[in-house]
């Protein structure tokens, strides 16, 4: 049943206004030639150059590994001081979250995203000239919010210019390039280091991302989405058809995007989030984004070379093996951008998912015995490691982005968005805190092992709580929320 109120004759009285104002519009696009393949090529642009938040992400997320190391000979740093630093940028990142969805609903995708490179570039700068502790840590919490914000503005800035066909691998190049800013951070600190004041250099380096972001966004058209729901009808209309180039696809998503809009219930605010109908698309998306850490990526990444040091492989050797997870999560991402549209979100979380549970009960099989890791156990250690990251990283950290920017209506995009941001970097904050001590409370066996259950307690959630979206334009998942069939999209 759907759980949205009628509209009064007012709305519909404005929504035939508009209806009537875009009928007028059109003829004054209907000298435009077929130029489906350029709109192709600059759908493709645009979210490749939004995506360059994700190396802001990655490399702020992996640039602090090294710098760390530095800045605490520099201030003489306690451990409090050390956990301070690391913990700045997720504590801002959850803030930058949720500010940013109403600032992006207000006043649109694209400038708040230019503000958010702004103050990315702003923080780098304060950190690296920061000359003392709490300085740095103010610094790092800004940096935070400028990293949140982009988490949940650029997944829903490119979801909705995407078309339907693309949208799932235009939206996971986010993650594609996050990855690669963890590789460039880990190459960045192993080339800088050395001098003591080495960590001001790699923190300054982030405004290089962030300028060529905040440059790029400026060539880029705001969200036409969001341009039609702001009441800017024509500029809506003038980029749909620099993003289509054909008469056909705009006027069909012109239409379900005034459906959909004729479907809202005025209910924009926090309180939109609370109402009946928005309830499965809150579980799944939430659900998905707490997931995607509680999973425990980031404990391979963050704790490996730790612990592999500790298994008998060698500091280099576990150092390079984390060069080699690095790779694998890049190479596994771009796999998944290849795949996901044609695949689909839900099969593709559903197939990897169990080997990825898979990998860290073998994981976790080999550190049963007390003996030296060595031959046949070491290559199987090391197979298993990678395995997960494949499986785990071609799969719900492919994924997470994408669900939470598709599944919201229009109305409450940004914020919802906003909320799935901050679960992400909450739940990491979790997992970050607990690993070591559950590694102590545990052992290395209990703990990958809990870890494998997560893997398998997220098949059971994606089996009954997140439909296939693949292939389905953003109004028709709306309007399935709207009518109570959310579930049935693809299952």
């Amino acid at each position: 049943m759907p759980a949205s109120h009628p509209a009064s004759q007012e709305e519909h009285n404005r929504h035939s206004l508009i209806r009537a104002r875009i009928r007028k519009l059109l003829p004054q696009f209907a000298h435009l030639q077929d130029r489906s393949r350029e709109a192709r090529r600059y759908v493709i642009m645009a979210a490749a150059i939004a995506a360059i938040g994700g190396l802001l992400f990655g490399y702020d997320t992996g640039i602090i590994a090294s710098a760390l190391i530095y800045v605490t000979r520099s201030f003489s740093l306690s451990t409090a001081g050390q956990e301070w630093i690391a913990a700045a940028l997720n504590l801002g990142a959850v803030a930058g979250a949720l500010i940013s969805g109403p600032v992006a609903d207000r006043y649109g995708r694209r400038l708040t995203t230019i503000c958010a490179a702004a103050v990315f570039i702003a923080a780098s700068l304060g950190c690296g000239f920061a000359p003392d502790q709490t300085t740095l840590i103010i610094a790092r919490l800004f940096l935070g919010a400028a990293v949140g914000a982009t988490t949940q503005i650029i997944p829903v800035y490119v979801a909705e210019l995407a078309p339907a066909e693309l949208r799932g691998s235009l939206v996971s190049l986010f993650q594609m390039v996050f990855s690669l800013g963890l590789l460039v951070a880990f190459f960045t600190g192993y080339e800088l280091a050395g001098p003591s004041d080495c960590w001001r250099t790699m923190f300054n380096l982030g405004v290089i991302p962030a300028a060529l972001l905040a440059l790029g966004m400026f060539f880029l058209p705001e969200s036409p989405r969001w341009l039609l729901h702001n009441h800017e009808e024509e500029r809506a209309i003038a980029v749909l058809y620099r993003l289509r180039g054909h008469h056909d696809p705009v006027r069909q998503e012109l239409d379900d995007l005034l459906s959909a809009h004729e479907q809202q219930t005025g209910e924009s605010g926090w309180s939109g989030l609370k109402q009946a109908w928005v309830r499965p698309a809150l579980i799944a998306a939430l659900g998905v984004a707490a997931l995607s850490q509680l999973s425990g990526p980031n404990v391979v990444v963050y704790y490996a070379p730790i612990i592999l040091a500790q298994a008998g492989l060698g500091s280099s050797a576990a150092l390079l093996t984390s060069v080699g997870i690095g790779l694998t999560s890049t190479i596994t991402t771009m796999m998944g951008i290849a795949l996901i549209d044609r695949v689909g979100r839900r099969r593709m979380l559903l197939v990897m998912l169990p080997f990825a549970a898979l990998s860290l009960f073998v994981l976790g099989s080999i550190f049963l015995s007390s003996a030296p890791i060595a031959g046949l156990r070491m290559v199987v250690m090391l197979a298993a490691l990678l395995g997960y990251i494949f499986f785990n990283f071609g799969s719900l950290s492919v994924a997470v982005w994408l669900i939470a920017s598709e599944v919201f209506p229009l109305e409450i995009r940004g914020k919802a968005m906003g909320l799935a941001s901050a679960t992400v970097w909450l739940s990491d904050t979790v997992v970050s805190l607990v690993t070591l001590t559950l590694v102590n409370a545990l052992g290395t066996t209990g703990t990958f092992w809990l870890f494998g259950l997560i893997n398998v307690l997220s098949f059971v959630f994606v089996w009954a709580f997140v439909p296939e979206t693949a292939g389905t334009t953003l109004e028709e998942i709306e309007q399935r929320l709207h009518k109570g069939t959310f579930y049935n999209t693809g299952r």
